[in-house]
């Protein structure tokens, strides 16, 4: 699967025209004055030092070679670092924040729709349904915008466009450093969990009516049970699966959910690395990236299949 898609990924990121030599040429002459001639020289000596004048086939072939046999992801054109040290500056932030999103999203998002299909047709279930909408619908640069208006002109907050304040940068991790990086980071981890958990809210919700409706719950109702018991032991374990599923793919979606938070806040993490190196044509940052997302996907979805075997007993008896 990861091969696959490294071709796919490697093939898209080259369909543009251009390449990162075109880049340097246009910057050569917009901002060293440099004549169209001797851009053009030094455009092409570029191409032959980066190997960018080769059949795609070749950099293609170099790139998964190096990744097979060193663990070598290539080099970045525009930071002149190992493309492993550039993202992995980025890639624990980005992780540890998408991995607080996903729980948040999951946990709330989960707890609401048991809530509302508990209410059905209340104030409670309507109100649900509402943050559902806005949550699915609102577009994530424009909350992200009002949020930083909020910081920049009305609270001037100062921890703004960083991971951490400059006392805490080079400081060994501790409390004061976490919290100040939590101070730095909530407005992605909140912009991007409330687009989550809508999701969550309406499958839940969903799920779980369907759920209720089944004879196994009307039966444990006729037991004598009360309606919490029957919802949270029967109903609630059966209308897991598909938010279940749902986990292993997630997780792609809140690391890649972050960028346009991170864009405007602008947050030094994965979202806004990708961005840059999409515009700078700098390929192998890019495939690594999505090498990376779809490392994280295919792991996510064997641990999804873990976890519902574990809760359904009719599925590891049905392998």
């Amino acid at each position: 699967m990861l091969f696959v898609v490294s071709m796919v990924c490697f093939v898209l990121i080259h369909a543009p025209e251009g390449d990162y030599a075109s880049q340097a040429k246009a910057v050569a002459i917009s901002q060293y004055g440099m004549s169209e001639v001797a851009a053009d020289t030094y455009a092409q000596r570029l191409r032959e030092r980066l190997g960018l004048d080769r059949p795609l086939i070749v950099q293609y072939g170099r790139w998964v070679g190096g990744i097979v046999l060193h663990g070598d992801f290539g080099q970045s054109f525009v930071r002149n670092k190992p493309v492993a040290i550039v993202i992995g500056e980025r890639l624990p932030y980005t992780l540890g924040i998408a991995l607080v999103c996903h729980l948040l999203a999951t946990g709330i998002g989960v707890g609401l729709g048991i809530f509302a299909a508990m209410q059905q047709h209340r104030l409670g279930d309507a109100a649900a349904s509402l943050l559902a909408f806005l949550g699915m619908t609102v577009p994530r640069f424009i909350v992200a915008l009002v949020i930083l208006y909020w910081l920049a002109f009305v609270v001037g907050s100062p921890d703004i466009g960083s991971l951490n304040a400059p006392a805490f940068i080079m400081a060994p991790w501790s409390a004061a450093k976490l919290w100040d990086l939590l101070k730095h980071v909530w407005p992605v981890i909140a912009v991007a969990a409330f687009g989550g958990l809508a999701y969550n809210l309406r499958i839940m919700r969903s799920n779980l009516l369907d759920v209720m409706r089944q004879p196994f719950v009307e039966t444990a109702r006729a037991k004598g049970l009360s309606r919490t018991a029957v919802v949270l032991k029967h109903a609630v374990p059966n209308a897991l699966h598909p938010l279940i599923m749902h986990q292993g793919v997630i997780m792609p979606y809140m690391i890649s959910g972050e960028l346009e938070v991170a864009l405007v806040l602008s947050i030094p993490t994965i979202g806004p690395l990708m961005f840059d190196s999409l515009n700078q044509q700098d390929i192998y940052v890019t495939s690594t990236i999505l090498l990376v997302l779809s490392a994280v996907l295919v792991v996510g979805n064997l641990l999804a299949d873990f976890a519902l075997a574990l809760l359904d007993p009719r599925i590891r008896v049905g392998r």
